[in-house]
């Protein structure tokens, strides 16, 4: 499924190279979502499954994708000064291809039970059950929607702030073009949040840290409000970024923990895969009301959503109940 996911990325970047026509453009980001989201749901169930050491490498995982979100602006803002600003989907092919093929090398197209089988790690009961069945057990399950819901929000709330943060420091701060790297500076936060955090996820708790990240970010987001400084707000964007850094894996990982074994590469890939929704609902929305309301509104919709994930977390289970 991963390498799929990999080689729709290279066709779509393929289309997107020579600068179509705007509705080529649409196909082509359409194509490149539906292998982002086979990716994201592929390797996030896989790596949910390990028996060993899931934490850490969920960790590792996520904090690779927010070193690319953090050198992409870097790299395509350079290309954007070039007469064909197109060409830096020229990178990004080349990065697509490299992941087929060491995607290719890795797997050798073998299914997630003959990969692990590989390592020593037995497939769990259940597995052979019939797909039908498993769909239905999976939308059964209250906390599985609980999840989706959270990580659609948090998806959202990171992919709002990646972008948007730029035009309301622009708008509302008198910032400059140099106002582009508090974009960097946020996914620098999310990929150093990530691993550095680590130890604190553990020794705290993971369910109990989600909700103290949340509430510090929150009073950070309250700061670049409230507070009229170009400085001091790129300072706690960073800050905002590394705690929500660590917010994603670790529901991911509580996600292994509270749903059916032989259920979780499905679930992990529903959540993922519905989560994505997120980046593109709350732009949307963000930009609907900054048209009408102005791009203050920035900031009370992102501590809103926020607040509503605190809710949210609060209601999904702190262990697995029995799955017939």
């Amino acid at each position: 499924m991963v390498i799929q996911g990999s080689v729709a990325q290279i066709v779509a970047y393929a289309i997107d190279t020579p600068a179509p026509p705007f509705p080529a453009l649409v196909f082509a980001y359409a194509i490149n979502g539906f292998g982002i989201a086979l990716q994201d749901a592929g390797a996030n169930g896989y790596v949910a499954s390990y028996k060993h050491g899931a934490t850490t490498k969920m960790g590792i995982l996520h904090a690779v994708y927010g070193a690319g979100a953090l050198v992409a602006p870097l790299v395509s803002t350079q290309f954007a000064q070039m007469p064909r600003w197109s060409f830096h989907y020229l990178t990004s092919l080349g990065i697509a291809l490299s992941n087929t093929i060491m995607l290719i090398a890795v797997f050798r197209f073998k299914t997630q039970d003959e990969a692990f089988a590989e390592i020593g790690q037995e497939p769990d009961e259940h597995s052979s059950s019939n797909q039908g069945s498993k769909y239905r057990q999976m939308f059964k399950l209250r906390e599985l929607h609980l999840l989706a819901f959270f990580i659609l929000i948090y998806v959202g709330v990171e992919v709002t702030l990646g972008g948007w943060t730029v035009t309301y420091v622009i708008n509302e701060r008198g910032g400059g073009p140099s106002a582009g790297y508090i974009s960097s500076g946020f996914f620098g936060g999310l990929t150093f949040g990530r691993l550095a955090l680590l130890w604190l996820n553990k020794k705290v708790g993971e369910r109990l840290v989600v909700f103290i990240y949340i509430v510090l970010a929150i009073a950070l987001e309250l700061v670049v409000w409230l507070v009229p400084s170009l400085i001091g707000d790129a300072i706690a964007v960073s800050f905002v970024g590394v705690l929500l850094g660590p917010v994603y894996p670790i529901v991911m990982n509580h996600s292994a923990r509270i749903l059916p074994p032989w259920l979780l590469t499905g679930c992990i890939g529903w959540i993922a895969g519905f989560g994505q929704a997120g980046s593109a609902l709350l732009p949307f929305l963000t930009g609907a009301i900054a048209s009408s309301k102005g791009i203050w509104s920035l900031q009370p919709l992102i501590v809103a959503m926020m607040a509503l994930n605190i809710g949210l977390w609060f209601l999904v289970p702190n262990h697995p109940r029995k799955v017939e």
